[in-house]
């Protein structure tokens, strides 16, 4: 009896997954074949939903691609902008974080109509919009002219001299060559009232707007139509795509430095400065046309794709709510996955607090939550100024900056997130192991990051910036110290940065404060001779440009190179199992909306702020402001180096070290939570046990009593009289 039932029970799971099956061949065609070649045509109707997957993944990482690539070439051009423009860091933190608000204002629109819309096509457009946006960043290259900048070298065909640097003038217009002048120059009337820095602004929201439904429609595009043992490997190749964007990125940031920004409209034989000078600008808006042109054809293969593919999967299709809202048009889950009923805004908005309240009560995702916002802001403030730290501490080139960045650091964290995810799967780890290990990575490379300390390089020597003229140490920066005896005889302006290198291995503000009264040569090779302040005997030379002797960063350079691949890599290794921590903190019901929830808090409250609190705290290390060409402040020209350091490591690492403090409650709780699940799994567990046991006894007797046989009318006569 009980091997009937049983027999019975499996007999019909067989039967309902064979019916499953012939139902999803006849809707793909009834292909079966008289001459018996129906394995044949079976594989026939999958092979257009399978292209047209493979299609979509490629497309799909092609976009990532695009998209990583213009965003990591954003970065590579934060000193470029700054110069160009002539704004302060902080500013350019508030063109990154621009990214972040286009993203935001749009999300949830995206998120909740473009699951009923055609999500191939909502791609292509927001690819479209990402290339529009990125061609408006390099549209004022075209509109503001071409970039001057202050110098007192003059190039000159067949010249071998050049009027003095050193004109003298009365006490009078000494003393008025003394301040900042205050005047605009020359050629202010025709410029825009409009800074030409809100149109990087405009195209850079832009880009974020368009490229907010990638992500969430693509990787939910590939979740609906591809086999659960592949969906994970379409979303790994995804994602590992992703990553190479930003190598190419960077080394494009560093092609784009090379070449001066106004290349192929002067004559490069004029231009008086190199690529290491303070004052240069490379070709930044040709890397946004190169990433517009790619954004624009990444979008061109989604207008072809369907809305929906074939399910080629074998067996039943189970009906996850995400089926059920996006292929409500799909004709082979019309009777599978019958679509849900819409819901009005209010009732969405009544289960929706709720199960947020209820989110937000679970004391683990809370922390973990506090722990990734401030752990992030560490990350994307490191990240955002790391080629700027470089340039302006170790005395490196925008271009090799950016080459060191696409070429070491990037691949380094690629390589760690990899490393994780595999150690993770080979270890087993359970939830508190990956937080154990996510937590002792992140630890480890607390403590090499405070090596960067150690690792740091001298103030350039500047006359009247970081040492006076007198040489006496200890001085701090003061606008009027640029002016001394050995110069009192020239009218000099204090507000220029036109650096000189004198003989006796001092940069000098200008020739003009150099005290250089004469000068040969023209163009890069203009040599400056009898400066006054160079030496005691008054006829020492200076060059143009500054003083490049810094034996000490030279040597601390490749270790702070080495250091930095290694704790890029460390810290990497926790990224995975740190991420498997949100997944399974919380119920799966919850899942989706503690993924949302996660991505929109991280990004308003890290993304954006991050880059702007950043900059505005390296720029309290300036001591060498440059002037605009039509008056007030521009961009940073020299920093304080140790004041530089400590604040861009001190920052870093002070956030990282709150989110520690951060972790002991939630290791706390965590464990907690653990012991209280697994006591609640045991009892349930105990339960059922007993109640199949119970089950199991019922139908054990039942099985084992000996069938007896009805009674006969004379043994039931007999009953009665006895009775």
């Amino acid at each position: 009896m009980l091997r009937n039932s049983i027999t019975g029970k499996t007999s019909a799971k067989e039967t309902q997954r064979y019916l499953w099956r012939m139902e999803a061949v006849s809707e793909q065609g009834r292909m079966t074949t008289e001459n018996g070649r129906s394995g044949a045509s079976a594989r026939e109707p999958r092979s257009p939903s399978c292209s047209g997957l493979k299609m979509f993944l490629v497309a799909l990482s092609f976009a990532y691609f695009a998209k990583a690539l213009s965003g990591s070439y954003m970065k590579s051009t934060i000193t470029q902008l700054e110069r160009r423009f002539d704004i302060p860091s902080y500013l350019i933190g508030v063109i990154d974080g621009s990214f972040e608000i286009g993203n935001l204002l749009v999300i949830a629109f995206v998120s909740y109509f473009g699951a009923k819309l055609h999500r191939p096509k909502i791609i292509a457009m927001g690819c479209v919009l990402m290339s529009i946006g990125t061609f408006i960043i390099a549209l004022p290259h075209f509109i503001i002219g071409r970039y001057e900048f202050e110098t007192s070298v003059h190039w000159a065909l067949n010249s071998t001299n050049t009027p003095s640097p050193c004109p003298a003038g009365s006490p009078a217009t000494l003393a008025q060559g003394n301040e900042t002048p205050e005047v605009p120059s020359a050629g202010c009337e025709g410029e825009s009232n409009l800074s030409m820095w809100m149109y990087v602004l405009l195209g850079n929201v832009l880009r974020g707007i368009g490229e907010t439904p990638v992500q969430p429609l693509g990787i939910s595009y590939i979740d609906d139509f591809a086999s659960e043992e592949n969906a994970a490997l379409y979303v790994g190749f995804v994602q590992t795509i992703s990553v190479v964007g930003p190598v190419f990125g960077y080394l494009l940031g560093s092609l784009c430095a090379k070449i001066y920004v106004d290349i192929g409209f002067v004559n490069m034989e004029t231009i008086t400065i190199t690529p290491a000078d303070a004052r240069w600008v490379g070709a930044w808006w040709l890397g946004y046309i190169i990433a517009g042109v790619i954004t624009l054809f990444s979008a061109i293969p989604f207008w072809f794709l369907p809305r929906a593919l074939p399910i080629g999967q074998k067996g039943p299709v189970p009906c996850t709510p995400e089926r059920t809202s996006f292929i409500k048009d799909s004709p082979l889950l019309e009777q599978k996955c019958p679509a849900d009923e819409p819901m009005g805004f209010l009732e969405m908005a009544k289960d929706f607090i709720p199960t947020l309240r209820t989110l937000l009560g679970n004391r683990v995702y809370l922390i973990y939550l506090c722990v990734t916002i401030i752990q992030l802001n560490s990350l994307i403030g490191m990240v955002t100024y790391k080629p700027k730290y470089i340039e302006q501490h170790f005395g490196q080139s925008a271009s090799k900056a950016n080459f060191l960045m696409g070429v070491i650091n990037i691949p380094a964290v690629a390589l760690g997130m990899f490393s994780g995810g595999l150690l993770m799967k080979r270890l087993k780890l359970s939830i508190m192991g990956a937080a154990r290990f996510a937590f002792g990575t992140s630890l480890i490379g607390y403590f090499l990051s405070l090596f960067f300390f150690a690792l740091s390089c001298e103030n350039a020597k500047v006359a009247g910036v970081t040492l006076p003229y007198e040489r006496a140490e200890g001085v701090s920066y003061n606008k009027a110290s640029v002016f001394a005896a050995c110069n009192a005889n020239c009218v000099c302006s204090g507000s220029d940065w036109d650096p000189v290198c004198g003989e006796n291995g001092i940069t000098f503000v200008s020739p003009c404060l150099a005290g250089c009264s004469g000068s040969a040569g023209s163009g890069k090779e203009t040599v400056f001779s009898n400066c006054s302040c160079v030496g005691l005997a008054g006829n020492l030379t200076a060059t143009t440009g500054q003083c490049l002797q810094r034996e000490d960063c030279d040597t601390m350079f490749p270790y702070f190179l080495a250091l930095s691949v290694i704790t890029s890599f460390i810290i990497s290794l926790g990224g995975t199992p740190g991420y498997m921590i949100l997944i399974r903190c919380i119920k799966p019901q919850l899942k989706s909306l503690a993924l949302g929830f996660h991505a929109l808090t991280t990004r308003t409250l890290a993304g954006i702020p991050a880059p702007i609190y950043f900059g505005a705290i390296i720029d309290t290390t300036c001591l060498k402001w440059g002037q605009k060409r039509c008056g007030g402040v521009g961009a940073c020209r020299i920093y304080n180096t140790a004041a530089y350091r400590v604040a861009y490591l001190g920052l870093t690492l002070g956030l990282r070290t709150v989110s520690f403090l951060l972790c002991v409650p939630g290791f706390i709780l965590l464990r907690k939570q653990l012991k209280t699940e697994e006591r609640n799994a045991t009892r349930r567990a105990l339960a059922n046990g007993a109640a199949e046991l119970e089950t199991l006894r019922k139908e054990e007797a039942a099985f084992c009593l000996p069938e007896q046989p009805p009674p006969t009318a004379e043994q039931s006569t007999e009953r009665e009289t006895r009775l």
